[in-house]
């Protein structure tokens, strides 16, 4: 069975050293990486860096390199890709599972103020805080470039692009990160807000907890929904599970036509 995983992030790679540990007989397992990590961390198996060039061309991928499932374990943000992944498995009835870890959830003493994108998170930040630690990835700082009147601290893993904001200094680093470590940032820079995305995970959850320590709000962009029908599991393990159950060139998926990961994954819509 021929195994794609569109990875790139901490669950993906997890999935990949389970799968190489799960040893089944004639189980070849591939991750793509988007490529926009300067030096990623490489998972057992094959590997492709690289775009697809749209749903057309990972459809054509799926089916020149007989692949028999396919899990879209991007990052939560990843909406484009994860759109793609929902397209060609539904054209080419390749079964899909998105795996997808739980987003954040506030707790007492959190003040969150929610956001829909990065552009409604910068409406936001004048009335809450002068002094930004901004980890919203060096992607997406094109809607906080006109803030003039604020200073941002930038945290990623490689170096952000233009455009972004002017008074700005970039912290290149990658998690995981303590919760003395993230405290000890925001004293130094004299942070006052935070805007960071709905990543979820341990990794770099302990900003969070130091904000709440400090009193400071958290400006927290809300993560876009999975395509629809396409099942989603929070773990490695559990995708895992359903990969057992996938049954290689099999015409309706691991349970058949009626079956829970039929129809739902492939009839109708199958880098902090």
């Amino acid at each position: 069975m021929h195994v794609l995983i569109l990875g790139g992030t901490t669950e993906a790679r997890r999935l990949a050293e389970l799968l190489a540990a799960d040893a089944r007989p004639g189980t070849r397992v591939t991750t793509s990486l988007a490529g926009r990590v300067a030096a990623p961390r490489l998972p057992p198996g094959e590997v492709r860096v690289g775009g697809f060039g749209g749903a057309e061309g990972l459809a054509a991928w799926l089916g020149g390199h007989a692949v028999d499932a396919l899990v879209d374990a991007t990052h939560p943000f990843a909406g484009t890709v994860s759109r793609n992944a929902a397209k060609a498995a539904a054209d080419t009835g390749v079964p899909l599972l998105a795996l997808r870890r739980p987003g954040w959830v506030p707790v007492a003493g959190d003040v969150w103020h929610e956001a829909a994108s990065p552009a409604e998170a910068a409406e936001l930040l004048p009335s809450l805080g002068r002094r930004v630690f901004l980890t919203t990835g060096r992607l997406g700082l094109a809607a906080f470039a006109a803030l003039d009147d604020l200073w941002f601290l930038v945290r990623s893993v490689d170096a952000p692009e233009a455009p972004a904001p002017s008074r700005m200094e970039v912290l290149l680093d990658r998690g995981p990160f303590t919760f003395d470590g993230e405290r000890e940032l925001l004293r130094r820079h004299r942070i006052d807000v935070l805007v960071t995305k709905d990543s979820g995970g341990a990794a770099t959850a302990p900003k969070l907890a130091a904000a709440r320590a400090a009193g400071l709000p958290v400006v927290v962009v809300r993560r876009p929904p999975a395509p629809a029908g396409v099942r989603v599991v929070a773990g490695p393990e559990q995708a895992l599970e359903w990969l057992r159950g996938v049954e290689p060139d099999g015409p309706d998926g691991p349970d058949g036509p009626d079956g829970p990961d039929g129809p739902d994954e492939r009839g109708e819509r199958a880098g902090e």
